[in-house]
């Protein structure tokens, strides 16, 4: 029978050092394998979500004033610079008005020759020709009576054929003399042919006078309304052409900003909608606006739509062609339940409404389909799939469906607010 030789000291010891190495072992190995992958998790929450449009424009007033010259002549002088307020009314240029001042004597003087011929007729021509008509009247009555008396004689056998014959052509002159000289008197009366022309010369006149009055006017140039003088193309001394043009006035007043949006957003936009904006050179001054203008006709050359934006306040610091860069607000949830973008698998395309996560449920990746709204700066609206605090693996960890994750809730990067535009049409 054979006995059992007990081991030495020193190799039970080796042989429970080894064991405890194994186990050990295979304790890490099968924590990692239950735990799975260590991933940065994004979690699943609700906050206020907007959605904006992007867009660069520029500043501009509703119109530009273009001032220009109405006469030709010389420049005697210009005192406003480019860059200076205006007010309405203001001088801007002054042109030589010395022979548009000998037009207006000499029109004044053909003023007072009409209207002397208009009170020779009244008071001298038509009082000849009524004198004329009643000394025609009164010829006419006595050479009717003498013709009466012939025609008498001559049935008495007194006087001849001959002499009543004498008698009827005197009162048929007569009466030709009266009524010409009524005709005459007619045209000179109100309503008569020659006190019309006398009236329409006095009124011509008149008028001529007032055209040269109006071209002094226009020696001297003015600013039609209150604004900044943003071009000057004129000196003292030059001789400009009429219709020339010789400055650019910005009217002040109100102020809207130019756009033009990519017409893959226009659906988003409509009129009312607020947005805040900054120009290029001031970008930490910003300053709201509000969408005033959509223009109904797409650019066929640029796919573009331009909008025009009121600025109820503008800043000092705005001028007229400057850059701006400008956030339209288009959408905006409160509390909505919101999804990192980088978390979205199965993407049709950028603006698709479903779509799918991998979900961690009980240390599994599991493939989950999600229905989707907004999208602003890399989060989307969850409608549907998903809920608050749920957690879900980012598309960079290259995790499989059905594998086991262990997961480390990612810290948020500052300013992951999603509310920064979500489309941009510079």
């Amino acid at each position: 029978m054979t006995e059992a030789v007990p081991l030495p000291s020193r190799s039970r010891w080796k042989f429970a050092a080894a064991l405890v190495v194994v186990l050990l072992t295979a304790a890490v190995f099968g924590w990692r394998w239950w735990s799975g992958v260590e991933v940065n998790a994004e979690s699943i929450e609700r906050r206020d979500f907007v959605k904006t449009v992007v867009a660069s424009g520029r500043v501009q007033t509703p119109h530009r004033v273009d001032v220009a010259a109405q006469i030709t002549g010389a420049v005697l002088r210009v005192p406003v610079a480019e860059g200076q307020m205006v007010q309405a009314d203001d001088v801007l240029i002054e042109l030589d008005a010395s022979e548009q001042r000998a037009l207006l004597r000499q029109a004044e003087v053909a003023v007072v020759q009409a209207e002397a011929r208009q009170r020779q007729l009244v008071e001298v021509l038509l009082p000849m020709a009524e004198q004329s008509v009643r000394q025609g009247q009164a010829s006419l009555v006595n050479l009717q009576s003498m013709l009466r008396r012939q025609q008498e004689l001559a049935a008495k056998g007194f006087i001849g054929d001959a002499a009543l014959d004498e008698a009827r052509k005197g009162v048929e002159m007569a009466d030709a003399q009266w009524r010409s000289a009524q005709m005459q008197r007619d045209t000179l009366r109100p309503g008569g042919s020659d006190r019309a022309l006398v009236v329409a010369a006095v009124a011509q006149a008149r008028a001529a006078a007032d055209v040269a009055r109006a071209r002094i006017g226009y020696t001297v140039i003015r600013a039609p309304v209150a604004g900044t003088l943003i071009g000057r193309n004129v000196e003292a001394g030059d001789v400009v052409q009429a219709g020339k043009l010789l400055m650019t006035l910005s009217p002040a007043g109100r102020t809207q900003l130019v756009a033009q949006i990519d017409e893959k957003n226009l659906r988003l936009l409509s009129t009312g909608q607020k947005a805040l904006a900054s120009a290029d050179a001031y970008p930490a001054q910003r300053f709201e606006a509000v969408l005033a203008y959509i223009n109904p006709g797409v650019n066929a050359q640029t796919g573009a739509v331009e909008v025009k934006l009121d600025v109820p306040a503008p800043p000092s610091v705005l001028a007229q062609d400057m850059t701006v860069s400008i956030d339209i607000e288009v959408a905006r949830r409160a509390m909505a339940l919101v999804v990192p973008v980088s978390a979205l698998v199965d993407m049709q395309s950028p603006d698709a409404q479903t779509g799918s996560v991998l979900r961690i449920e009980q240390g599994v990746a599991v493939h989950r389909p999600v229905r989707l709204g907004l999208r602003s700066a890399g989060w989307a609206e969850v409608l549907d799939g998903l809920q608050e605090g749920d957690r879900v693996v980012p598309v960079a960890v290259m995790v499989s469906p059905g594998q086991r994750v262990h997961a480390r809730t990612a810290a948020a990067p500052a300013g992951a607010a999603p509310s920064a535009p979500s489309a941009s049409s510079r």
